[in-house]
Parts: structure tokens; sequence; C-alpha cells
């Protein structure tokens, strides 16, 4: 090969891996409560493709590490709320790790870099009361004291995925600065510090703006941006989001309890894109590339300046999760479904107008819908079929109040969700009839602004639930209330947020 192809070659690369390109620390959660899953090595090139090295995952499925096997990628896995009890068990705990991380962490270019297990999700939330408060500590040094027995304790961190509903700002000074840990787990939460510290294990914050606008109808919306606002005043510090107050009330918290330099990570964050008023592509795109460019210019927040590790909410839309307590749970995906980009997203945060990279050779189901018949009556009849669907499988949530295909007409919508069902019975013959009512047709019904889906094909390499490790996580949300008086209150209404939960 001449030197001069040679060059060129390199150049090419080059800007190959910087069009790519993905800012410092930014990773994605990969949630498969869905119907019909893309197969683990489709994903694994949709994250090379553009770029992210970081994935978090809420088990960990057998099939996904083998995958992610010489990968490359750094990857979080997870034991369950469901798991905590046995792990409070030093041997139950240890038999965990050497299951679910000693064989696929091997120290070679073929294995998986697992660089933290997350000891159960949220456990802390309010909704739950005691149900874990007593059991999470414990589950926690036993899992990191058997990474620490197995050798990889130095590489592999445990930490616990928290709400922001476990710190506050108090009545008497409802500001950032003021932050403390809430008082009803403030003994449990010291005893989980002095483990993370003791093991340099970062601290890990789930965030969701979303959810503040959600709950509390007065939030003004600006403030869940990074485009400007008008500034609230703490001190000396301005605060202009929800993300930098939120962040500065938990560095407080912490330094409160001696542990002003612990690390922190935000483990979810995101916007959905369907299912209510403020959940829909522009504010989600608005929401991320604000996001995005924030992390990437390293400011930090105003207490805690520099690199944020954070993972985005969520790869994917999820079409089997509860719809507790939206109809948005399923639309958080920046990707659709079948992996095809919802928005343009420039992930290095260099403000350039990119496409994300879709999903490479997805297979479909046949071109071919379940539609109501032309003459078929709006009757009650019709009714109680659409809810057969829609309670059956059927995924229905875009048609309900504030969604994205709510505008169709009555005999659309008993279309678009018998197929919905339809595809989610993998076009089977007999899943289009509806005591008579549906046809299939090869005409897409689709209309603007509302896709009639067609289901991705099955993937054989996709591994359906297993055990305690199952993808079809429990879903709950429940608020939680804060201390805070007036505009600060409502601004900094982390504390209400309802959490992405998975048992």
């Amino acid at each position: 090969m001449s030197r001069g192809w040679q060059t060129f070659s390199a150049l090419l690369l080059f800007i190959g891996i910087f069009n790519n390109a993905c800012v410092e620390g930014l990773g994605v959660n990969w949630g498969t409560v869905s119907s019909h899953k893309l197969a683990p090595e489709t994903v694994i090139q949709l994250l090379k493709d553009n770029g992210i090295q970081k994935v978090k995952l809420f088990d960990a499925d057998p099939t996904i590490l083998m995958a992610l096997a010489g990968s490359g990628l750094e990857v979080m896995i997870a034991a369950t709320n469901l798991e905590l009890a046995d792990l409070g068990d030093p041997t139950k705990a240890k038999d965990w790790v050497h299951k679910n991380v000693i064989p696929y962490n091997v120290n070679s270019k073929d294995g998986v870099n697992i660089t933290i297990v997350a000891v159960g999700n949220e456990p802390f939330l309010q909704a739950y009361g005691d149900k874990f408060t007593g059991v999470t500590a414990p589950a926690l040094k036993n899992i990191q004291d058997a990474l620490n027995e197995a050798g990889v304790g130095k590489t592999t961190k445990a930490s616990i995925p928290f709400n922001g509903d476990v710190y506050m700002s108090p009545l008497y000074n409802p500001v950032p600065s003021a932050g403390i840990f809430r008082p009803d787990i403030a003994d449990k939460i010291r005893d989980i510090l002095k483990i993370l510290s003791a093991n340099n294990a970062p601290f890990i914050v789930n965030i969701y703006p979303f959810l503040s606008l959600y709950f509390a109808k007065d939030f003004p919306l600006e403030y869940a941006f990074f485009d400007g606002a008008t500034p609230l005043v703490d001190g000396k510090i301005q605060y202009t989001n929800v993300l930098d107050a939120n962040m500065d009330t938990l560095v407080s918290a912490l330094k409160v309890e001696g542990y002003s330099d612990m690390p922190i990570i935000v483990g979810e964050i995101g916007w959905p894109t369907d299912g209510d008023t403020n959940a829909n592509v522009t504010l989600a795109q608005r929401f991320l590339q604000g996001l995005i460019k924030h992390l990437a210019s390293n400011k930090g927040s105003p207490l805690r300046p520099g690199y944020l590790e954070t993972y985005l909410f969520g790869l994917f839309d999820e079409d089997k999760k509860s719809t507790l307590p939206g109809n948005f749970e399923r639309s958080w995906g920046i990707f659709k479904y079948d992996g095809q980009p919802k928005f343009p997203l420039d992930l290095s945060g260099k403000g350039e107008n990119k496409t994300l990279v879709a999903a490479k050779d997805v297979q479909y189901l046949p071109k071919k819908w379940c539609v109501l018949k032309g003459d078929a009556p709006t009757d009650a009849n019709l009714a109680d079929n659409m809810n057969y669907a829609c309670n059956n499988g059927g995924d229905c949530t875009p048609i309900q109040d504030g969604s994205s295909c709510n505008f169709l007409d009555a005999k659309q919508k008993a279309s678009y969700v018998f197929n919905s069902y339809f595809q989610i019975q993998n076009q089977s013959n007999t899943s289009c009839d509806f005591k008579g009512l549906a046809t299939v047709t090869t005409q897409d019904p689709s209309v603007p602004n509302c896709n009639f889906t067609i289901q991705i094909a099955p993937s054989t390499s996709t591994s359906p639930a297993h055990g305690a490790h199952s993808s079809s996580h429990e879903q709950g949300k429940s608020a939680a209330s804060t201390s805070l008086p007036g505009t600060l209150a409502t601004i900094l209404a982390f504390a209400t947020m309802l959490a992405q939960l998975r048992l």
C-alpha cells in the first residue's frame, strides 16, 4: 500500500471517529421490557456506531453479557430489589458474583468490562416505606466484599442507584447549599456511604426534570432545560436549571456527612417523546441536546464543577413497561423500538445537527396491518374488542389523551389498537378477527404524525426472561413530598419525582 493511500485511509478513519464521537462520560440505559427485542449484537453495533462507550443494564442477562464480550464497552450490571434480602447472606452474594460477574469480567480483550454492579434500584424510594431499608446496606457490603475477594474489586465497584428523593432542602432554608439526606433514612444512608467510601465507589443518582414538570403543574418549564432561565439565587450562586440545583443539593448533603469528594454518577436522566402534552419530540430533543452540551462543557454544577458521568434514559422505547404513573413510560428512548433515531442528536455536544446512526440489518415482519372493516359499527362490541386488545399486549398508549395519535377518529383508533395487538402476536392468522370486526390489509393505514407499527421479526438470539434477572421488571412510581416552600420548592422539585423503578 502506498504511503499516500495509508495517509488517506488514516484520515478517513479519523473523520469517522470524529463524526461518531460521544461526549466523555456519556452512556445509555439499555432497557429490555419490550415485546420484540433487537438482537444484542445489533444493539452493540448500534452503540459503537454512535460512539457510545458506556451502557447500563437493569439485570445481568447472560445472553446480553455474552454478546458484550470483547466489545470494549464499559458495562454496569444490576441485582434487582427482589434479590436484596438474599444478598444479605454473604454466601449468596458470593454465588451471585461468581455467576454474574466472574465468568464475563476476565482480564482479556475477550471479556466484559464490568465497571459497576448496581445493588438494587432506588430501594429507598418513599413509596416503598421500609421494605428495603434494612437489607440494602448488607447486600451492598456483601457484593463488594465478594468482588474484592474474587480479585476484581479494584476495577468493579458495587453501588446503589438512588432516586433524588433521598435528599432534600429543609423547610427553613430551601436552597441547594442547605441539602441534607432525608431524616427518616439518614442512618441507613450513612451506613451505605461508609461502604462506598471505603471502596472508592461512586454515589449514583437518578434525576428526572420531566417528572418534576409532570407532577408539579406550576413547575416553570424553562428550568427543565439548559438554554436560559431567570436565575434563582443561593447566596452568591445563581441556578438556571433544575439539574444543577438538584446535583448541588446532593453535593451539600454529602458534605454534611463528611463525604465532600465522593464521586457522583447520574444513573438515569432523559425525556419521553409520547404519552403527555410535554412528552414530545421537540421538547425531548431540546432537553437532551442541552444536557449533552452541558456535559461537554465540563462545567459541572456550581458546587461540583467538572466531569460528570451520565447515563441517558433510555436507549429504546419499551412497549411492555407499566404505564404507571403515565402513558409516557413506554416512550423514553432516543431510538424507536426498532433502533431508528427519533430526532437529530449530536452526542459530541459540539452543536452539530447530527442524526444518530440507525440500527443496521433490522428484519421486520411482513408489510401487512390489521384494521377495522369499513362497515363495522362503532358500538359497545367494538369498544369491548378494543379493550381486549389493549389489555392483552397491545400498546394503546399513543391513542390516549395527550399522546401522538389521539387525533385519530374512532374508527382509526380501533384500527390502531387492533394492529398493535396483531403485531405483538407476530401477525398470527387468528390475531386479526375481533369477532369479525377486523381484516388484514397490505395498504399502510399510517397517517402523518401517527405511524401504524410493523414489528421487528423476533430475534433468535434474544433470551426470554430468566429467573431473578427477568427483563420484565415491575414498574412503579410514587410521588414523594418535599419540604420546600414556594417557587424554589417547585423548581427544586426533584424530591417529588417518581423513580424509574425496576424490581
